[in-house]
């Protein structure tokens, strides 16, 4: 299946809901020995052997193929870019000498991060996350066995002049952990974390239909289970749709592993990002704006909002 935007997507997630029940093995079928990844989504991961049944019980991966391949629509919107790792761990989950008994389960907050960037897509076409692929049922990442994308280093990387500090590279351990990656420093994070700049039009402000916009200085970036999120003080909330957003200090969720759109701490930006009415969360994803405060924006995104709500009421025939 060619990848799609939004259009596609409807279709795509229908026939994910029935495909991921269908071709499951029943529970505590025998598995087998590591054999090669040979699922074509899951080719540029950083591990090439893999283990059937695998956690959402398909018994071949030709199976787990047919699942897995409903996603790709959703891939497609960029929702996060966390979402490919996460799938590839659970329908072709990494297999090693050392654990081939149990095949090894993404990380929590790698679910996490996958979830709530793209559950609010999901929501739109009247679909929520699979129960299949419930967060809470995977390890956290100091309480036990899991893999994440920041604790992959290249076999490589000590001939490398990029070679990946496991001090400075591991956000656990190292407080400075974002300014690290937005640097080029961690390897492995820095090639995935690449943020695209979003340029602020009155033509991309209306397509993203951001659900809070506001004004703030950044007092710090926060680091916790791979978790990032940014400690900003509210100066002015020019538009909030779903969350009451008070004038004092907040907090504002990425929705990955990645520090995008990226923030330096003690500057004053306009953000634009999105609401998590159901946890009350503030969210920063792949589309969000984080530009640097100039006056003359605040003008420009009433104008903006204004053209919107005329343009909402003209559609449902309101004067």
């Amino acid at each position: 299946m060619a990848r799609t935007g939004l259009p596609g997507l409807r279709v795509s997630i229908e026939v994910l809901l029935v495909l991921v029940y269908l071709t499951r093995c029943p529970r505590g079928a025998a598995g087998g020995a590591c054999e090669p990844v040979r699922i074509p989504l899951c080719k540029s991961m950083p591990w090439n052997m893999t283990k059937m049944p695998n956690h959402l019980h398909h018994s071949t991966q030709a199976n787990a193929v047919l699942a897995i391949e409903q996603f790709e629509a959703l891939l497609g919107t960029g929702c996060s870019p966390d979402l490919l790792f996460f799938l590839c761990a659970m329908y072709a989950p990494i297999c090693t000498i050392d654990f081939q008994n149990d095949p090894i389960k993404p990380c929590k907050s790698v679910c996490e991060r996958a979830k709530s960037g793209c559950e609010p897509v999901m929501n739109k076409y009247n679909h929520s996350w699979p129960e299949s692929l419930a967060c809470d049922d995977l390890p956290l990442y100091d309480r036990g066995v899991c893999i994440s994308p920041e604790a992959i280093v290249p076999a490589d990387s000590r001939d490398t002049p990029h070679y990946q500090d496991p001090v400075k590279c591991n956000p656990e351990l190292n407080p400075d952990f974002v300014t690290e990656v937005m640097n080029g420093n961690c390897k492995g994070v820095s090639d995935r974390c690449k943020c695209k700049t979003v340029k602020l039009t009155q033509k991309i402000y209306a397509k993203n239909n951001y659900n809070y916009v506001i004004r703030a200085r950044v007092r710090e970036i926060k680091s916790r289970n791979h978790d990032l999120s940014a400690v900003v003080e509210v100066k002015d909330v020019l538009k909030s749709s779903l969350v009451h957003i008070p004038r004092e200090t907040v907090t504002l969720h990425y929705s990955s592993g990645c520090p995008c759109p990226p923030l330096t701490t003690n500057e004053e930006y306009i953000i634009m990002g999105y609401e998590n009415e159901e946890r009350s969360r503030l969210l920063l994803i792949d589309r969000s704006i984080a530009q640097k405060w100039k006056d003359r924006l605040e003008s420009r995104v009433k104008r903006w909002n204004q053209a919107l709500r005329k343009r909402d009421n003209d559609r449902r025939g309101r004067p």
